[in-house]
Formats: C-alpha cells, structure tokens, sequence
C-alpha cells in the first residue's frame, strides 16, 4: 500500500527528541550532548535513537517516512511546521531543518535496507 507524503507523520518518528517524552534521564542527556547542526552527530543520535523506533515500524510505515522527506525536499519546504510548537532536548536551534532532514532521509534509507 502507498501512502500519500504527509509531514505530520514526522512528528512521531522524532517524539523522541520531544520534552513531552519523560521516561528516560540518560536519553535526555544524550540528545543534549549532541550538536544537531553538525552532520556526524546528528547520525550518531540517530542511529542510537531514531533506529531502533524506525526499525519497529512496518515495511510500508517505514516506506512511507521515506518517501515523505523525500517529496518534501524535492519541494521548497522549509520544515518548520514539524518543528513548530514542538520543544525538544537540543541543546541547540536547528539552523537548517532541510538538512537536518536530508540526515534523517539518509539515515532512515541505510535502516530500511538493514530491516530487510
């Protein structure tokens, strides 16, 4: 099944990295030690977070997330609206939302083929 690219599907893949999520004082202090604006960190927090939730999806979720990011960036979104009103536990503001999803999109396209 083929779902349509919605960027609201986003917000739940990075409900992690959300102050709502108040389970786990380690992972906090984590996602504060990186630097989301530098490229190699931002994988390391992504594989050791974002993995193992992305992994659990379905192969059409997971399809589905993929394919999202990608028609957005193929457009001019900015990605703001996934991160409005949305408080994580960056120590830092994201100065590019576009290539803060172009890591995810790249990281999210190497666990799909590991999943399968």
């Amino acid at each position: 099944m083929k779902y349509q690219p919605k960027l609201s599907i986003l917000r739940s893949l990075l409900f992690t990295y959300s102050t709502e999520n108040l389970d786990d004082p380690e992972r906090e202090i984590f996602i504060a030690s990186k630097n989301v604006n530098n490229d190699k960190e931002l994988v390391e927090l992504f594989n050791k977070l974002t993995k193992p939730e992305f992994i659990s999806y379905g192969h059409d979720e997971r399809q589905w997330h993929i394919d999202t990011i990608r028609h957005f960036l193929e457009t001019d979104e900015d990605f703001e609206s996934v991160f409005y009103l949305f408080d994580t536990y960056f120590d830092d503001e994201i100065i590019d939302k576009r290539r803060f999803m172009k890591v995810l999109l790249d990281c999210l396209k190497l666990y799909e083929i590991e999943a399968n």
